[in-house]
């Protein structure tokens, strides 16, 4: 009896979206489809390695595409694993929800050109039929079973699931093709897409190819060029993009291509790419660590995450490792000690690629870096091991960069005057914030260079690193240059004489820790600031937003005893210390030291009082 199922409201928007967004590329129904074949034939070919019995004897692995013109259909077959009656209706039912509201998101804002990729990214590619077909049957018959079921949609709602035969184990996509979509008919045509879009799939794509006077002959579309498995000079940089657009579904060429063959007591073959940019997948979907892994041509894993640490989760490609064993359990897998050695390799190779495209293309590598640079500071907070290699790879802006400009840490390190012996550095949301911070006078003043630092995750791992090279990382808002002697005996004098007026403060003021006097102002009359061990103000600030944190600590209020607004507070005191002046201009830079750092008011509504309060005053007087 026929079973009719009705899509999911999420599949329905995306059947639509689908249908009508991508009319410019409906080809790459073919290279979906076929990608789906070749992980069904993995999967069989996985699973038997546990069960034999599971491959009836049926190990001619191939995807065989099957065209009928009378018809109008184009079947894309292969003897892979099979769906019974309940994966049919969860594979090509439902979606994933967790992808669901990404995928469609990015579908509406994306361009032309990265509509396509979208598509394999979030695992829709099958309801990229619906482009060129009015109806789709899958006939399936899972590993083991006797009998098969068929699945069909319109794609308009709804779906039917039936009983049906099938001669052996596998799965038939029949594509009923809409009246103008017989382009895909022709056999010219699935060789175009084919070659472009699936040449590298390890099993073959064939076809009954006509020979001419009726007859014809089965011919394999694909070359089926491991290309890992080739040397690396024979590798054409097409080859090398063809196969990376294939495994990852971007649509540029990778920046970089890490191709290599470790031989030793170790031996195995890697063949990994840089993007250009971050992937969708990687802003929207669950993150997928690590390349596939082969054991000698066959794909155990499409993502082994003990082949990379987490932070360089961007990086795609394959590693082929022939001193594993076939039967290996996936969890054994992730406490193998000889994935542990060739994920060393990897790192250390993928940091040698990254170091050679920084010096021979900089600005291809700025690039790179502004799209990839967060994941890689995720290791310095992570990977101890290979901190500073990390280091040597981070594009930094600072205090005497143009902005928009990044200089290295190695090179912050070579301009160093002499006298400075650490690293210096800032962290804000901001850079045109960061360079009018008051605390920075000081650095100004010495001709020191300061790091700023804007990327939501500096205020994370920065605070956190020793040091680099043996120099020092140090806060510039809680560190600051040594004073010469001079500049001491003149700070002392000062504190003695203001002492009573800054003790009156930090009781008016409340909330602060203490007050004091500074010389490391040179143009503004105050600063916040806090102890060497406390953390950032602006992680601070960060871990409020994201409700974390037990909310602001107390600071330290810095004046600068030389400007004229101090001075003149001093002078008012002394006359009288009562007088209500004294809060009313202690507050207002308090204020103003807070708005300086970037940080925000606790009390607008008083500052603007008090600020109004002092131009009345001001303009009464003139």
């Amino acid at each position: 009896m026929s079973e009719k199922h009705v899509f999911k409201s999420e599949l329905q928007q995306i059947l639509n979206l689908i249908t009508h967004s991508l009319y410019s590329h409906k080809e790459i129904f073919l290279r979906e489809l076929i990608s789906n074949a070749s992980d069904a034939i993995d999967k069989i070919r996985f699973n038997s390695l546990q069960n034999d019995p599971l491959l009836e004897g049926d190990r001619d692995w191939k995807i065989r595409l099957v065209v009928d013109k009378e018809a109008r259909t184009l079947t894309v077959s292969d003897n892979g694993i099979g769906m019974d009656h309940d994966a049919l209706v969860e594979n090509l039912g439902t979606i994933a929800k967790s992808g669901t509201k990404a995928f469609l998101e990015s579908l509406k804002q994306a361009d032309a050109a990265a509509k396509p990729g979208l598509i394999g990214q979030f695992g829709v590619g099958f309801y990229s039929a619906f482009m060129v077909a009015d109806k789709v049957t899958v006939i399936s018959r899972p590993a083991g079973a006797q009998g098969a079921m068929k699945w069909e949609s319109d794609g308009l709602g709804e779906f039917t699931v039936d009983p049906a035969e099938r001669a052996g184990r596998g799965t038939d996509v029949v594509l009923h093709l809409k009246e103008e979509e017989k382009e895909f008919l022709a056999e010219y045509r699935l060789r175009s897409i084919v070659k472009q879009f699936s040449d590298f799939i390890e099993h073959p794509v064939v076809i009954d190819a006509d020979k001419g006077e009726g007859k014809t002959e089965e011919e394999t579309l694909n070359s089926r060029k491991a290309l890992w498995l080739r040397s690396k000079v024979d590798v054409t940089p097409e080859e090398h993009e063809a196969f990376y657009k294939q495994i990852s579904d971007d649509y540029d060429a990778p920046a970089k291509v890490i191709h290599y063959a470790a031989e030793g007591t170790l031996e195995f073959k890697a063949l990994l790419y840089i993007p250009k940019r971050k992937s969708w997948d990687l802003q929207f979907a669950e993150p997928k660590v690590g390349p596939r892994l082969y054991i000698n041509r066959v794909q155990i894993m499409d993502h082994c995450e003990a082949l990379l640490p987490p932070y360089l989760r961007f990086v795609k490609g394959v590693v082929d490792c022939s001193d594993l064993p076939l039967n290996v359990s996936r969890e054994l897998l992730q406490h193998n000690p000889l994935l542990e050695k060739i994920q060393k390799s990897l790192v250390k190779n993928v940091f040698q690629a990254l170091n050679d495209l920084r010096a021979s293309e900089p600005e291809t590598y700025e690039g790179v870096f502004k799209e990839l640079g967060p994941f890689l500071k995720e290791g310095l907070a992570r990977d101890f091991a290979n901190r500073e290699q990390i280091c040597d790879l981070l594009l930094v802006g600072s205090l005497k960069t143009e902005a928009g400009r990044t200089t290295t840490l190695a090179q912050y390190v070579e301009a160093m005057p002499e006298g400075q012996q650490d690293i210096y550095f800032l962290t804000g949301e901001d850079r045109a914030v960061l360079e009018h911070v008051p605390a920075l006078e000081a650095f100004r003043h010495r001709g020191w260079d300061v790091l700023l630092l804007t990327d939501p995750i500096d205020a994370f791992v920065f605070p956190t690193l020793p040091d680099y090279k043996g120099r020092a990382f140090k806060a510039a808002d809680r560190h600051q240059p040594e004073l010469d002697p001079e500049e001491k005996k003149k700070e002392e004098e000062a504190a003695e004489a203001y002492k009573p007026l800054l003790g009156l403060l930090k009781g008016l003021i409340g909330g602060l820790k203490d007050v004091r006097l500074t010389r490391r102002l040179k143009e503004s009359a105050s600063c916040l600031t806090s102890d060497e061990d406390a953390m950032d103000p602006h992680m601070e600030r960060l871990l409020q937003k994201l409700g974390q944190g037990a909310g602001p600590r107390e600071r330290v209020l810095e004046l600068n005893p030389d400007h004229p607004v101090v001075k003149g507070l001093l002078e008012i005191h002394a006359k009288d210390m009562t007088d209500p002046r004294i809060e009313a201009y202690g507050r207002l830079l308090h204020d103003q030291a807070l708005l300086a750092e970037g940080s925000r008011l606790a009390d607008p509504t008083g500052f603007v009082k008090r600020l109004n309060d002092l131009l009345l005053k001001d303009a009464l007087r003139s």
